[in-house]
């Protein structure tokens, strides 16, 4: 299996601490990246490994918690852990409800943080498989043709094959021919299957008219 070196950003305005988490960042065998300011960091192209984000709460022009917002509804598998110097219990409060891993107050223990850091970096890795299952579940959908997809869609909402070509129009042979398509191209192993998949397609798949 391929092994991939995890990358850690660093968004801090103060060049000592830029520097200084460097340094233990590469200690640990994982990549870093550190930027001056927000739009620096927004910058760098999006990566496809495991990754954090450890970011200053004060920064010139777009501050902390205004990038946390772009990161959250860009990046989703980029997990964020806060440093601050002043930090106040509303300012914590508002960045762990919008997700942040942890919240920590310089001058912070380097365990802290790099316990914090781990945490983050497991669960980017657990979203960007997720994210790689899905790319490939809607690669499988977009293979089917339309006939096939109005068939999944009545399928996976419980009609009977009878049914599903009372409701198309076409006989139940012909019903069985698409659902075996369906089933090969989606890879499913079984109705069951089938069903998952669909839910986890959103929108969910719905019947539209014949081609």
């Amino acid at each position: 299996m391929l092994q991939v070196t995890p990358i850690v950003f660093v968004v801090d305005d103060d060049v000592s601490v830029r520097e200084s988490l460097e340094l233990l960042i590469r200690c640990q065998c994982w990549q870093a990246e550190t930027f001056a300011s927000a739009q620096e960091f927004l910058d760098y192209p999006r990566v496809l490994v495991p990754n954090c984000l450890v970011l200053d709460v004060s920064l010139p022009g777009l501050n902390g918690l205004g990038l946390q917002r772009l990161v959250a509804a860009e990046r989703r598998a980029m997990p964020i852990i806060f440093i601050t110097g002043h930090g106040d219990v509303p300012m914590t409060v508002q960045a762990m409800k919008a997700g942040a891993v942890e919240f920590l107050t310089k001058p912070f223990n380097d365990d802290v943080l790099l316990t914090a850091i781990r945490a983050a970096l497991e669960r980017s890795r657990v979203a960007l498989s997720l994210e790689a299952e899905m790319r490939v579940l809607r690669d499988c959908y977009a293979s089917l043709t339309l006939r096939e997809r109005q068939v999944m869609a009545l399928v996976v909402s419980g009609l009977l094959n009878k049914q599903v070509g009372g409701e198309l129009g076409i006989s139940e042979i012909t019903v069985k021919a698409h659902r075996g398509k369906v089933m090969q191209k989606m890879k499913a192993d079984s109705l069951a299957d089938l069903v998952k998949m669909a839910a986890r397609l959103r929108p969910a798949p719905a019947a539209g008219a014949a081609a």
